[in-house]
C-alpha cells in the first residue's frame, strides 16, 4: 500500500490537477487544511502547490498555522515538494507585493526584467537543465535536457547556489528548481508537463515511503 502524501490546500492552489497527477502515479493523497489534518493523515510526504498571488498563498499558510508545519517538515528533512508559488513561498522576500515569505531558505523572489521579445509571464515549455546530480527527484532524468511547462512572472534567486537543482534560460539563466536532501521545489508545473512531469511526481512519491 502506498504511503500517504498530504497536499496543502491554501484555497488558491491548483489542487485538483496536482492531486490527480499524484494519484496517476499511484500515490495515496490526503488534502489538508490545518496542522491537525496533517497530523491525522500520518503522511510521509508533503506537497505545497500554488497559483495566483504569492501574498494570498503566504497569508493563507500563516492564518492556518501551516507555515509552521512546512517549516518544521523541511527542517526535519522529510519528503517535501513545492510547486510554483509553493517554491517561491519558501524564500525570505518577494518583489511581488513587497512581501515577506516564510524565510525557510535565504534568498528572494524577483520580477522578470527582460528584453521586449521575452513576454511576461514566462508561459509555455522551456528546456530545464539539472545542475545537481543523483537526487531522488531526477532519477531517470537529468542525463539530458528536459522540457517542462512554466507559468510565472517572478522567479527565485537563492542566496546559496548549492540549493539550485535545475536551471532554465529565459532571456538569462534562472532557477527552475531547488533541492536539498529530501526537500524539493520546482518553478515549473509537473502536472502540466505531460510524461516528464508525471515522472517527477512518481520520483517524489517514491521518496515518501
Amino acid at each position: 500500500m502506498a504511503a500517504t502524501i498530504a497536499v496543502i490546500d491554501t484555497g488558491i492552489c491548483n489542487l485538483r490537477s496536482v492531486t490527480k497527477a499524484l494519484e496517476a502515479v499511484g500515490a495515496s493523497i490526503q488534502v489538508v487544511r490545518s496542522p491537525a489534518e496533517v497530523a491525522a493523515a500520518n503522511a510521509r510526504g508533503l506537497v505545497l502547490p500554488g497559483v495566483g498571488a504569492l501574498r494570498d498563498c503566504v497569508a493563507s499558510l500563516r492564518a492556518s498555522k501551516l507555515d509552521v508545519v512546512v517549516r518544521d517538515w523541511i527542517g526535519a528533512d522529510k519528503p517535501f515538494l513545492g510547486v510554483c508559488l509553493g517554491m517561491q513561498a519558501l524564500f525570505e522576500h518577494s518583489e511581488e507585493g513587497d512581501i515577506t515569505g516564510l524565510g525557510i531558505f535565504p534568498g528572494k523572489v524577483v520580477r522578470f526584467r527582460r528584453p521586449p521579445e521575452f513576454k511576461i509571464p514566462h508561459m509555455g515549455w522551456n528546456t530545464v537543465r539539472f545542475v545537481q546530480r543523483g537526487t531522488a527527484l531526477q532519477a531517470g532524468l537529468g542525463d539530458a535536457d528536459e522540457n517542462f511547462y512554466f507559468v510565472h512572472s517572478f522567479y527565485c534567486v537563492p542566496s546559496d547556489p548549492k540549493l539550485v537543482l535545475a536551471e532554465c534560460d529565459y532571456g538569462g539563466v534562472i532557477c527552475a528548481a531547488i533541492g536539498r536532501g529530501r526537500v524539493f521545489a520546482t518553478q515549473f508545473h509537473p502536472e502540466k508537463s505531460q510524461a516528464k512531469g508525471l515522472h517527477v511526481y512518481r520520483n517524489f512519491a517514491a521518496t515518501a515511503v
